[in-house]
C-alpha cells in the first residue's frame, strides 16, 4: 500500500464557493503560475503519485458556503484518481484543512478523534485536539494554554487485506516571525512561537504514546513545519519538535521512525540533504529548501521493510527524468509529496 502526505499550497483558491474548479487564466497564490496550469500540475503529481491514500495538507477549506470533501471529490473525479474519497476531521478558521484523499476499494476510513472532549479532560490525558492543552511553557509555574490552528486529522483505517492501523495528519503551527517591526521583535516572536509549536508537539507526542502504549500501528505524517537543525532557536530548547514527536529520547519501542528525519536528527544535514520544500528568498533572491514534510510509523511498520520517497523534481532521479512531472511538481506547490510504501 502506498500511503503519501502532500501540501498543497492554497488549494483553497483554485474552487469557488460552489466547488467548481477554476480552470482560468487569472493567477494562483503560486507565483507565475496561473490557476489552470496549478490544477493541470497538481493532476499530474496526484496522478503519477497513485497512492491509495493522501493526506493533503492545506487542503480546501470548509465552512457554510464551502465543503472540503466536495472539492476535493470533483478534483480527483476530473484527474480519474484512485484515491477519489475524501475525509476531513475538525475544520479549522485558516482556510487551510488537513483531509485525506483515499481509494475506498483499497482502505476504509473514519475520523476517530481521541481523547477527552473540550471541558472534560484531566492532567493524565492528553486532551481531544479541537480543545485546548495546558502546559508550562516558561517555566515559571503558570501554565499556558495552548491550541492547534488546525487541529491534526485523527483516521482508524482498515486494509482492503484487513489489517488496521491509524493514521494522524498533521500541519503544526509555522515558526515564521509574520508582523515583526525590528530584529528584536523578529527575534521574540520566533521564540514565543517556536514555544507554541514544541507544546503542539508535546501534545502529540503524548497521543502517539498512548497509541504506541496499546500497540496501534501508528502513521504520523504531515507537515510539522520544523527539523532537526532547521533553525538557530532549537539550540535554546535543546531539539527539535520533530525529535519530540518521534520520541527521540525514549527507548526502541516507544519511537516512531523516519529516514529523513534521522538522518538530520544525527547531524548528517549536507548540501545534499533532503528537503520537501523550496522557497524562494526575496533577500537572497535565491531559492531555500527545507525538511519539513515527514512520515513517521511505529516500530512494528517500520520493521516491515518500508520504502520512502521524496518526490523531489530534482533530487528523485525518476521525477528529473520525467520533464512533465518535473515541471508539474514546480507549479503545483512549494512543497513536494513524501511517500511510503510499506505491507498493510
Amino acid at each position: 500500500m502506498r500511503i503519501a502526505t502532500y501540501n498543497v499550497e492554497w488549494f483553497n483558491n483554485l474552487f469557488d464557493d460552489h466547488g467548481r474548479m477554476l480552470e482560468d487564466d487569472e493567477p494562483s497564490a503560486r507565483y507565475g503560475v496561473s490557476r489552470r496550469d496549478q490544477l493541470a500540475a497538481l493532476g499530474i503529481v496526484f496522478t503519477a503519485l497513485d497512492a491509495d491514500a493522501v493526506m493533503v495538507i492545506e487542503a480546501p477549506d470548509s465552512n457554510r458556503r464551502r465543503d472540503t470533501v466536495g472539492m476535493l471529490e470533483t478534483f480527483a473525479a476530473a484527474c480519474g484518481l484512485r484515491a477519489r474519497r475524501a475525509l476531513i476531521g475538525f475544520s479549522n478558521h485558516t482556510q487551510q484543512e488537513i483531509a485525506l484523499l483515499h481509494d475506498p476499494d483499497r482502505v476504509t476510513v473514519e475520523h476517530d478523534p481521541k481523547g477527552p472532549a473540550p471541558g472534560h479532560g484531566d492532567a493524565a490525558h492528553a486532551p481531544r485536539f479541537d480543545g485546548q492543552f495546558r502546559i508550562d511553557l516558561n517555566v515559571d509555574i503558570a501554565p499556558e494554554t495552548v491550541t492547534f490552528s488546525k487541529p491534526p486529522l485523527e483516521v482508524a483505517a482498515r486494509s482492503a487485506g484487513g489489517r488496521a492501523f491509524r493514521m494522524i495528519g498533521v500541519h503544526v503551527k509555522s515558526k515564521a516571525p509574520i508582523g515583526a517591526e525590528s530584529p528584536d521583535h523578529a527575534s521574540r516572536i520566533a521564540i514565543e512561537n517556536r514555544r507554541k509549536q514544541l507544546a503542539q508537539c508535546i501534545w502529540l507526542r503524548r497521543r502517539v504514546e498512548e497509541h504506541l502504549a496499546t500497540g496501534d500501528s501508528l502513521i504520523v505524517l504531515g507537515d510539522l513545519n520544523d527539523g532537526p537543525g532547521l533553525d538557530v532557536y532549537e539550540k535554546l530548547f535543546g531539539r527539535s519538535g520533530v525529535e519530540i514527536v518521534m520520541g527521540s529520547d525514549a527507548p526502541p519501542d516507544a519511537r516512531l521512525f523516519d529516514p529523513h528525519a534521522r538522518s538530520a536528527a544525527a547531524g548528517r544535514v549536507t548540501a545534499g540533504a533532503p528537503a520537501t520544500a523550496r522557497f524562494w528568498n526575496n533577500r537572497t533572491r535565491s531559492y531555500v529548501s527545507a525538511l519539513l514534510d515527514y512520515v513517521m510509523v511505529s516500530p512494528d511498520l517500520a520493521a516491515s521493510g518500508p520504502r520512502w520517497r521524496i518526490w523531489h523534481p530534482f533530487d528523485d532521479p525518476l521525477c528529473y527524468a520525467t520533464p512533465e512531472l518535473r515541471e508539474a511538481l514546480l507549479a503545483a506547490s512549494d512543497h513536494f509529496p513524501v511517500s511510503i510504501d510499506l505491507p498493510l
